[in-house]
């Protein structure tokens, strides 16, 4: 087992003298450059940089500056001086540099600059030490949210990232001002151990034992200085990029501390308290500069009717009869896809692989608001959409004044509608407590229940990317097996991008493919590039893990799939057949309405468990019907505190997994529709009668209402990395009929003697259960 977690060890010392000796010759004539007043007054120095700047910028490659010919001939490597520190020549300008005595002063020197990402992970580190002392906050944190918070954000969001090198997407760092510490999940351990600066950062591995939350670290920080010198511990934020619910969280987390002391709440003590900084902004901001882009601002399209299944209107109604319930005057709506959902729009362009816009929704009883930049409706087709449905257009910036008057005119009459785990603390603070009602908006769960025409555009999504599949494994065989060639990850995400892109209604991936050779297959949510330490080349002595996704203009995709074209060791079939052994599990599953989704999770992980075996991710997350890759509130995994009911009209993944660091990954994913097990159950929903109501058919006493499961994935799986003898009569035959349904399903619509036909109909043969 090999696992890198500190790359820096990789570098031997000899190596690393020849490369300071290199950098010092280049930096002198860098220096000889930069210094000499015959060249200074030749020209007019433009700032130089050995970083890529954002899309927006000018990159140092095709400027016109007289020294750009220097970062195109010369690799610029860190210099170590003396105190194990780096200093690369970054984006300063001319008398920055010559201000500069030693590496300390690059810190100093980063106001002046008109970019920062040339810092090293210590420097930015620094800079914002000093202003957090400035400010007297004792703990900054950086979350990975936008102020919707979105899973995935846009690049102007990605201060985390910017941060700490980590660029997965979850995690929560947390500046101290002895130390550095970052938060993220199974998923992404081995990821982030690859990225951070260990220097620097401590990763902080959720989920293991030992390792605390992050509120329960910081408070017990504030007991540490409580201690020693009896003052409050203050942590700044960005009230806009954190949950509502986080301050509540750490507030308990100090609360619980505080009575380990011996502390009620009547000793007058505060351990710890929040500052939003109002005046001083995101802290992270001044040091990114102004490398940091844009906040986007893609234009919004039309998502017909045909498949948004139920005009805006239509939503609106049933929104408002829900407030009425609650007694709500005034709803809102922070997350992207809620919006994108309610509004029947889509995007493509403000965050990638999400076909969703930046902006806020508000509903009253009697009216509707869309907040958004202008530049957001420039089809005029979007302006007439949203007229037609009485919907009222303000700039980005206005939801939070929108709401200060609704609650002066409405006074204590008014009651605000807001999903603390979905919206942000900037907009929840300004709500009296008394007059907020916090509960899953009416949005979640319309979305997360398809309608039939969604539904409908959702199989029609799937059957062509089994198209598309069939296509590029037909490529990847024969590059592998009858060329000889050794296919590079990056190569492989390239061209199952391309097959996906010539099916009719293709936008764009539904989130960053995942192709991992052998070992990469471990790291759960890796994605290759092409300047990579570890990128890896597929030939026939390892498998591949590839997980990806398309967004359609009518559906969304989300499949995994564990190929290996050569011969699979023993230990290798029997753990892959483990896994499909979980996936049928859950599969063939028939429950009674009302079962949360941990339930079944126990099913996708009994075949594992019996050979002492397990994965650290949940089973299933919810999808959007061309929207969201990943959709709640339902879920199947082993987190028992979510209580969401699995009901007809959902859409679920079924992806366990099996991973080995190190060694290899095998993950088999399909995406499933919940639907009920009888058809005048069925017939009834589509005529919009719901269990429970007049009209939904009768059950005796004694019966109950069940659900079941319909496979929408249409992509075959391996079976000569199956071992027969752990598969079951039932099981086998189970694999039989999915192929004999994908081959009828997407065998029309491959060209006929095509490579894509040929390989489809080999993979959907019947299995041989010659043992």
């Amino acid at each position: 087992m090999f696992v890198i977690t500190n790359r820096k060890n990789l570098i031997r010392p000899k190596c690393k003298q020849i490369t300071n000796i290199r950098a010092l010759i280049q930096y002198s004539t860098i220096a000889f450059c930069l210094f000499s007043k015959t060249f200074a007054s030749s020209f007019s120095i433009d700032p130089l940089s050995s970083v890529q700047h954002s899309k927006n910028q000018a990159s140092v490659g095709s400027s016109s500056s007289p020294l750009s010919f220097l970062s195109r001939t010369f690799k610029f490597p860190p210099l170590t001086l003396g105190k194990k520190r780096d200093i690369t020549l970054g984006p300063f300008s001319m008398s920055a540099l010559s201000s500069m005595t030693n590496v300390d002063s690059l810190a100093d020197a980063s106001s002046e600059a008109t970019a920062s990402t040339a810092l090293t992970a210590g420097e930015k580190l620094k800079v914002l030490r000093s202003k957090m002392k400035e400010l007297n906050v004792d703990a900054y944190i950086i979350p990975s949210d936008d102020p919707h918070l979105s899973e995935y954000v846009p690049e102007a969001y990605m201060r985390r990232k910017f941060l700490t090198g980590f660029g997965g997407s979850a995690g929560t760092a947390v500046v101290f001002q002895n130390e550095a510490c970052l938060w993220t999940d199974s998923r992404y351990h081995n990821e982030a151990s690859l990225q951070i600066d260990a220097d620097h950062w401590t990763l902080m591995k959720q989920g293991l034992p030992k390792v605390p939350s992050l509120t329960k670290y910081i408070a017990e920080a504030a007991v540490s200085k409580y201690e020693k010198d009896q003052k409050t511990f203050r942590v700044g934020i960005d009230p806009f990029v954190h949950a509502a619910s986080f301050e509540k969280d750490l507030m308990d987390a100090f609360q619980e501390q505080l009575e380990k002391l011996g502390l009620g709440k009547d000793s007058g003590v505060r351990l710890g308290e929040i500052d939003t900084l109002d005046d001083h902004g995101n802290l992270i901001d001044e040091i990114w500069g102004g490398e940091r882009p844009a906040i986007p601002t893609s234009p919004f399209r039309v998502h017909p009717l045909e498949y948004a299944g139920v005009s805006v209107s239509e939503k609106l109604e049933e929104i408002r009869e829900k407030m009425k319930e609650k007694k709500a005057t005034l709803c809102i709506f922070s997350a992207l896809d809620d919006v994108a959902y309610l509004f029947n729009i889509r995007a493509k362009g403000d965050i990638d692989t999400c076909p969703v816009g930046i902006a806020y929704g508000i509903v009253t009883l009697d009216g509707v608001t869309l907040f958004c930049h202008e530049e957001k409706l420039t089809l005029e087709q979007v302006k007439e959409h949203l007229k037609e449905a009485g919907v009222t257009v303000k700039p980005y910036d206005g939801v939070i004044d929108e709401i200060k008057n609704h609650l002066a005119t409405n006074g204590d009459n008014a009651k605000i509608w807001i999903d603390k785990t979905r919206s942000n603390y900037a907009i929840s603070r300004i709500i009296p407590e008394k007059l907020l009602l916090n509960k899953q908006n009416p949005v979640t769960a319309m979305k997360a229940c398809k309608n039939k025409e969604e539904m409908g555009g959702m199989k029609r999504a799937h059957i062509v990317d089994g198209a598309a599949m069939a296509n590029f494994i037909a490529w990847l065989e024969n590059e592998i097996v009858n060329e000889g060639r050794s296919v590079s990850e990056v190569e492989i995400d390239k061209v199952l991008r391309s097959y996906r892109a010539q099916q009719p209604g293709y936008v764009e991936d539904s989130f960053p493919t995942i192709a991992g050779v052998g070992s990469n297959g471990a790291i759960i949510h890796y994605r290759a590039k092409a300047d990579s330490d570890i990128l890896k080349h597929l030939d026939t002595s390892n498998p591949i893990l590839i997980d990806s996704g398309g967004q359609y203009t009518y559906g969304t995709t989300d499949v995994t799939r564990t190929w290996h074209f050569g011969e699979a060791t023993k230990e290798f079939k029997e753990n892959y057949t483990r896994v499909l052994k979980g996936n049928i599990g859950v599969d063939v599953m028939v429950f009674p309405t009302k079962t949360p989704g941990f339930v079944l999770d126990v099913f996708a992980r009994k075949s594992l468990w019996e050979a002492g075996l397990d994965y650290g991710h949940g089973t299933g997350h919810g999808v959007g019907a061309a929207l969201n890759v990943h959709e709640g509130p339902h879920s199947i995994s082993p987190r028992y505190t979510n209580m969401e009911a699995m009901k007809k009209g959902m859409v679920v993944s079924n992806e366990p997994g099996l991973y080995e660091d190190g060694k290899f990954g095998i993950r088999i994913e399909n995406l499933l529709e919940c639907t009920y097990v009888l058809d005048e159950d069925n017939k009834a929903y589509d005529e919009g009668i719901e269990e429970g109501e007049e009209g939904f058919p009768e059950k005796p006493i004694g019966k109950k209402t069940f659900l079941r499961f319909n496979k929408l994935t249409m992509i075959p799986i391996q079976k000569n990395l199956m071992d027969l003898k752990l598969m079951t009569t039932e099981e086998l035959d189970w694999l039989d009929a999915y192929h004999q349904e994908i081959f009828e399903k997407v065998s029309p619509l491959l060209e006929a003697n095509s490579p894509g036909l040929a390989w489809l109909t080999k993979a959907c043969e019947k299995i041989d259960r010659k043992l």
